[in-house]
């Protein structure tokens, strides 16, 4: 129940509560730890203090798993090797974990690589940084697919990553997959990144269902080959390496006939691990980079998590803590998706000096008469119909 804001929300669960038992009243503490009991099997929060300084950075982190049976999200934050740079990843995965776990470390060893050190970064050539990190990503994935043929060949999973690399007032995203990123600029949210999906009107996604197409894929309910909702991604060998035997397992399971079979040509992958990179310069208004997996994006508006993480800061200033809270709030908009985040605060802004935001007497007050509504109508029903 998230109609209120979560200080407003506790003193009125508490005051029913109060009213209507003998027992001692819940305080805020405790209901949000039994929110997220119920909602919630882990959340981990990883924030490296040895990130803490690089090029003047204040980081935050949480990974939270939703409604899904196994964590398969994961982040990276890293600051050695890049010769000034910082370097942050989350990755989303699907069919298990397998190939998170081999990306977690292979991703950035291969990144370092190719961009020299971070001396490409120094550089600013951004021809010279797309190319570089489009061979490390298609060499990463090359290396999983070897890694999972051989190692068990029954492993389908794959995962989208979505890297990032800030220093020097610049910010550089190498991205495949359906995570984003969002760039706060004054408060203003700015989208940096367009999700690989098989399904929708967006440009981008047109030219992944025109690719698919062109390779001989199709698509069924926003799905590639009705299995996968995601166009680009690591791993995946089903629609890489081994489509035949997608084939032929798809005869044998039933979700197409054999002579629909015997037409398919394929003339490519039909999930591909070439990146999109950007790079954006980081200029006085910049305020934090979000960077989140759909988990998130799929419950949140752009503008509202930028909204939420700003007030969270201008609160109290912890990133780590406002990692936290959005996390939780995913959470409480009942998102079914395992959620990872990551915040860069830039460290330009002056939290404490924002001006405080004006709250909507009238809407809270509304708020508030449904909140009662809703809990004194719960609390008639128990009392009418015990278990």
């Amino acid at each position: 129940m998230a109609l209120l804001r979560p200080q407003l929300e506790g003193y009125l669960l508490a005051k029913l509560h109060y009213g209507y038992s003998n027992t001692k009243p819940t305080n805020r503490n405790n209901l949000v730890s039994l929110r997220t009991k119920s909602q919630c099997s882990a959340i981990a929060i990883d924030a490296p203090s040895s990130l803490a300084d690089v090029a003047g950075v204040r980081w935050g982190s949480a990974t939270l798993q939703g409604a899904r049976e196994e964590m398969e999200d994961d982040i990276a934050l890293r600051s050695d090797g890049l010769d000034g740079f910082s370097f942050a990843a989350v990755f989303d995965g699907h069919g298990g974990f397998s190939s998170v776990k081999f990306l977690r470390d292979e991703l950035y060893k291969e990144c370092v690589s190719a961009l020299q050190g971070g001396l490409l970064l120094s550089g600013k050539d951004f021809t010279a940084i797309r190319k570089a990190l489009i061979d490390a990503f298609e060499t990463v994935d090359a290396k999983l697919l070897n890694w999972l043929e051989t190692t068990d060949e029954a492993d389908e999973s794959g995962s989208t990553a979505t890297a990032m690399f800030i220093g020097n007032n610049m910010l550089i995203i190498s991205h495949i997959g359906d995570s984003s990123v969002v760039l706060s600029r004054s408060g203003k949210p700015e989208v940096l990144t367009d999700s690989h999906r098989p399904y929708g009107s967006s440009k981008t996604s047109l030219q992944e269902i025109k690719r698919i197409r062109e390779a001989g894929g199709w698509i069924v309910n926003g799905r590639i080959c009705g299995d996968i909702a995601v166009s680009r991604a690591f791993g995946d060998v089903r629609f890489k390496t081994k489509k035949k035997e997608m084939l032929e397992k798809g005869v044998t399971e039933g979700r197409w006939s054999e002579k629909f079979s015997s037409r398919v040509q394929f003339n490519g992958d039909l999930v591909i691990a070439s990146p999109d990179i950007y790079q954006i310069p980081l200029d006085s208004d910049a305020e934090f980079v979000l960077l989140a997996s759909d988990g998130l994006w799929d419950y949140m508006k752009s503008s509202d998590a930028v909204s939420f993480v700003r007030d969270q800061l201008r609160q109290h200033g912890d990133v780590q803590l406002a990692c936290e809270e959005l996390a939780q709030a995913a959470l409480d908009r009942r998102t079914q998706d395992n959620v990872s985040i990551i915040i860069a605060d830039l460290g330009r802004t002056d939290w404490q000096a924002l001006p405080i935001q004006q709250q909507n007497f009238v809407y809270e007050l509304g708020q508030a008469f449904a909140t009662i509504a809703i809990v004194s109508l719960g609390i008639w029903m128990s009392s009418q119909f015990p278990f």
